[in-house]
């Protein structure tokens, strides 16, 4: 068992998108990104079967999804998918997301 401090990573970069790898097993990995107001987080997949997660722990924007759809995507919201259908995200403010995949990649 172990505990991870999310307030440690939070930290923005106005040009980039941040990225702190909280954990890693065979079985899941969980990512914290931070992204900048204004910026995107590009739409993209994977061509393998499993799972991921993405939950906005603080921010707004959107979640970006398959044929240039959105949804909308503040803290607590929390989107499903396929690894394998398009996904990514849009911070309207500065955002965080807590991302886990499963199996890693």
């Amino acid at each position: 068992m172990k505990k991870f401090e999310l307030g440690a990573t939070r930290i923005f970069d106005e040009k980039t998108i941040k990225k702190f790898l909280v954990h890693d097993s065979p079985y899941f990995r969980v990512i914290n990104f931070n992204i900048p107001a204004g910026q995107t987080f590009p739409v993209h997949s994977h061509e393998v079967e499993g799972q991921l997660t993405m939950l906005v722990l603080e921010g707004s924007g959107k979640f970006l999804v398959a044929n240039g759809a959105s949804l909308p995507a503040n803290p607590g919201d929390i989107l499903i998918s396929e690894i394998s259908e398009p996904h990514g995200a849009q911070a309207e403010t500065a955002m965080r997301l807590l991302v886990t995949i499963a199996p890693p990649l």
